[in-house]
């Protein structure tokens, strides 16, 4: 199999690559089709050979999304859109990764597949338009909504715990913001099996979720880094509202996987275990 891979550096894009096996990848980059110029994402599906599509590409900059709303829609929004009417066209099953910002974060309970949508901040409104527009466009579609995306690549929550927690002996972490940590490696492997299966099997089409679990506070997050790193740093539970950020987060990120599981057979992964591998190749990289 063959899939055409939207995005080369970010964290999914780095793990597609690493985890891809005996498929092969088309990956296409930003210098060959940036995602802001939808035109030409738009050409390279139409040029393409391959059995599928996986767009691990978006803007991520959450607080900066507050003051770049039209460049974040574009990005999150127009351009999967576009990407999504061409695969249709092209009867190309097309795998689009999503986030539980689309959500308004209250309650206690998980997020289910059809909860309603209610974002709070421009990044999560950009991410919902992308999902309105594969949904608009038909075909064989997955929208996979995740959360709390880490890995050894690039920067993300585990990396800056890791730096902070050897130069400090004390922080002070969000602990009543809830979710489920989710290693891109995981995800990538799940985006790879979406593809396979949907391209067998087109009826499979539609929004699912996938996060890590158990879900667990920013805070216990951060001390199951440390207790897995070895060092030694303590976390002080805080409240959101002592970490004030220009983005509004949401308090609940929980996510219900059951549907995931049920029709592809894939699991929801547990964190702690891709942690340990996480934390594995860091030290790999380091050469300790």
């Amino acid at each position: 199999m063959k899939i055409l891979v939207f995005g080369r550096n970010g964290q999914v894009a780095r793990e597609l690559q690493r985890r891809a096996g005996d498929t092969v990848l088309e990956v296409c980059g930003s210098d060959e089709a940036d995602f802001t110029d939808t035109a030409a994402c738009v050409a390279r599906v139409q040029a393409t050979d391959a059995d599928a599509v996986i767009n691990a590409a978006a803007y991520t900059a959450v607080d900066k999304a507050e003051e770049e709303e039209a460049l974040a829609t574009r990005i999150n929004g127009d351009t999967p859109t576009a990407l999504a009417e061409a695969c249709a066209e092209r009867g190309l099953p097309f795998v689009h990764i999503s986030t539980d910002y689309v959500f308004d974060g209250s309650g206690e309970y998980p997020w289910s597949v059809d909860s309603p949508s209610g974002p709070l901040g421009a990044y999560g409104r950009s991410k919902l338009a992308g999902e309105m527009g594969v949904r608009r466009a038909g075909g064989a579609y997955v929208i996979l909504r995740t959360s709390w995306v880490v890995s050894a690549h690039g920067r993300n929550f585990v990396k800056t715990m890791l730096k902070l927690g050897a130069e400090r002996d004390r922080l002070t972490i969000v602990a009543d913001q809830v979710g489920g940590p989710t290693a891109a490696a995981d995800i990538a492997d799940a985006c790879l099996e979406l593809a396979r299966q949907l391209k067998a099997d087109p009826e499979t089409y539609g929004t699912y979720h996938f996060s890590g679990g158990p879900d667990v506070s920013w805070a216990d997050f951060a001390r199951e880094i440390f207790r897995q790193a070895g060092i030694t740093c303590e976390v002080a539970d805080i409240p959101s509202s002592e970490f004030p950020t220009p983005a509004r987060r949401p308090f609940n990120s929980r996510m219900d996987n059951s549907l995931t599981e049920s029709v592809f057979g894939i699991a929801r992964p547990d964190w702690r275990v891709s942690l340990a591998a996480i934390l594995a190749d860091l030290a790999a990289e380091d050469g300790t």
